[in-house]
């Protein structure tokens, strides 16, 4: 796996078809999809937040940024996204949904009846106002 440190206590990691990045000053974790999602996308995510989590309790929130739902790239992959979701969502404050897809409707209006954090959906290009939003300021 390649991830990395930079500067500001951040982790990017650029591996799989999940671009991703920790920002561990803020307790946010940032994920970018770019195709369809794997099984091995979501054990890259949980290998990045769960020391976090196990060292802090909790992620402050997660930003999802994608200007389309990629899907998944076979029935494996959807079960890994749910079992991540199942696994770790009791421990996520926020996630916002960064996209213009209707998907991002959908997520914002059927999630609470499935999961604990509070979801959000953003217009496209809105990452700091979700930023904001996860770190309770103005958003």
């Amino acid at each position: 796996m390649g991830g990395r440190v930079e500067s500001r206590g951040t982790q990017v990691n650029h591996d799989g078809m999940i671009e991703h990045s920790l920002d561990a000053a803020h307790s946010i974790l940032h994920v970018r999809p770019r195709s369809a999602l794997r099984r091995d996308d979501f054990a890259q995510l949980a290998g990045t937040i769960d020391p976090y989590i196990e060292e802090n309790g909790h992620l402050a929130g997660i930003i999802v940024e994608t200007p389309s739902f990629p899907g998944w790239d076979g029935l494996g992959a959807m079960a890994a996204h749910f079992k991540f979701v199942r696994d770790h969502q009791k421990h996520i404050g926020k996630v916002a949904v960064v996209t213009d897809a209707v998907l991002g409707n959908l997520a914002e209006t059927v999630a609470p009846f499935f999961v604990s954090p509070t979801v959000r959906r953003f217009a496209a290009g809105e990452v700091e106002a979700a930023r904001r939003w996860i770190m309770d300021q103005t958003a």
